[in-house]
């Protein structure tokens, strides 16, 4: 019984209501334990103690009274963390957008809607908070390393150098700022978007002007020596390849990968063509195994490559049935058929690496990006041999260029922060 009150209390109490009902004319009424077969009204009322009586029901009463505040001010409670945790899936959903799910084994679907890149609204906050903080990080290296570059000994450079750490250490302290006002609750939502658009405007800027001075650098190497890095999984991040696909019937698409993102390495490239978002996508989202897509038509392949080493992978395709060939490391692991059959890869798309497309050109989602680094992006509309694919993994002879699409620096724009560096894949491998 509540109140550690016996349950016999209570049963005494209800026979001394009745000996109340039938008595009620008497002045005293005396509540006890009584044999079985005894009146029980009769010994109630010769025996015990009125103030026994007394003390039990009010008693009873005080417990009783307890008991109904105890669960008033639980209701109370219980109201007030619904009202807080309204608050807070209203917040989220403000932040991360309407469709943050994607459906169906780690395949997206193509024209959801989704906004275009650029839109941070769909980041939660404090994952945004981090990125940005890493991205501040990722400047202040660059710039470190730009003073061991032979621009250095230029006046002028060194001032613009100067000039743009102080440009980062501003957005430090407003990043600061936002973290102060964020946990304060000052900001809403409408702010923090014009917050964010403000901080990512100027991180562009930045990563402009220090390709800048880097610029003097990446001169002396040649074209194809280089890689890009995809350091945060974010929705702003990506490369776009300034040139389009052809009509295909068949292909091989061939390049280096290096991460240990978990899980999934996210989309190393995705090509759309008006009206199919999937046109020809390589994908490794959340817990599923990579796939090749063509078509919105999926092939799972047997690559193993987030453990933070460089890795050579090669997919092959020919319309004619639709077989399909995986190398990875120079070594064939997987083939099939029926990927799109008779199905000629469409022209006149866009070609993007790093982001997953669900509109052209756009819509990324940052759940499906790759994070990682990424080199010898080349595309044949042909079927390289296996020879072929095993000299290129090994750099047993000259690097063959793709004839649909060759890696090289004047072939690609970056955007969001993604970054170039040096890269020889041979030296990597030896």
């Amino acid at each position: 019984m509540p109140g550690g009150i016996p349950w016999c209390f209570v049963v005494l109490f209800a026979v001394c209501l009745e000996c109340l009902a039938q008595n009620f004319g008497q002045t005293r009424f005396i509540c006890t334990s009584v044999p079985v077969d005894m009146d029980m009204c009769t010994s109630v009322q010769s025996s015990g103690n009125a103030e026994d009586l007394k003390t039990n029901v009010l008693q009873l009463r005080e417990t009783v009274l307890q008991q109904k505040e105890t669960i008033m001010n639980q209701k109370e409670t219980i109201r007030e963390l619904t009202t807080k945790l309204g608050r807070c899936e209203s917040q989220s959903l403000l932040e991360s957008g309407p469709n943050e799910a994607k459906p169906g084994a780690g395949r997206k679907q193509s024209g959801s809607g989704k906004n275009t890149m650029g839109d941070l609204s769909r980041t939660p906050a404090a994952e945004t908070l981090s990125q940005l903080g890493q991205t501040l990080q990722s400047l202040k290296t660059r710039l470190e390393n730009l003073e061991y570059s032979r621009l250095n000994s230029s006046s002028q450079t060194n001032s613009l150098k100067d000039m743009l750490q102080n440009k980062i250490d501003d957005l430090e302290k407003q990043v600061l700022s936002r973290v102060n006002s964020l946990e304060e609750g000052k900001l809403n939502p409408k702010n923090e978007t014009e917050e964010r658009v403000k901080i990512e405007s100027t991180l562009t800027s930045l990563h402009q002007r220090i390709s800048d001075l880097e610029k003097g650098q990446k001169d002396n190497r040649p074209g194809d020596k280089f890689q890009l890095t995809f350091p945060l999984r974010t929705n702003y991040m990506y490369a776009k390849v300034k040139k389009s696909l052809p009509e295909m019937y068949a292909f091989t698409i061939c390049m280096w990968l290096k991460s240990n993102a978990s899980p999934g390495v996210g989309t190393p490239f995705s090509y759309a063509v008006p009206g199919q978002a999937n046109e020809l996508v390589l994908i490794e989202w959340g817990n599923n195994p990579m796939e090749i897509l063509i078509n919105d038509k999926v092939a799972k392949l047997p690559f193993v490559i987030n453990d933070g080493k460089w890795h050579h992978i090669c997919i092959t395709w020919t319309t004619r049935d639709g077989v399909w060939e995986a190398y990875q490391d120079g070594t064939q692991g997987g083939n099939g058929e029926n990927l799109a059959p008779y199905h000629p890869i469409k022209p006149q798309g866009v070609l993007v690496l790093g982001q997953e497309q669900d509109t052209l050109g756009g819509g990324f989602d940052a759940t499906q990006a790759f994070v990682g680094e990424l080199a010898h992006f080349n595309i044949w509309d042909r079927k390289l041999t296996s020879g072929e694919i095993y000299n290129l993994a090994t750099c047993s002879t000259k690097a063959l260029s793709g004839n649909v699409i060759a890696w090289a620096e004047t072939n690609i724009d970056i955007y969001g922060g993604a970054t170039k560096w040096t890269f020889e894949a041979c030296r990597q491998i030896n």
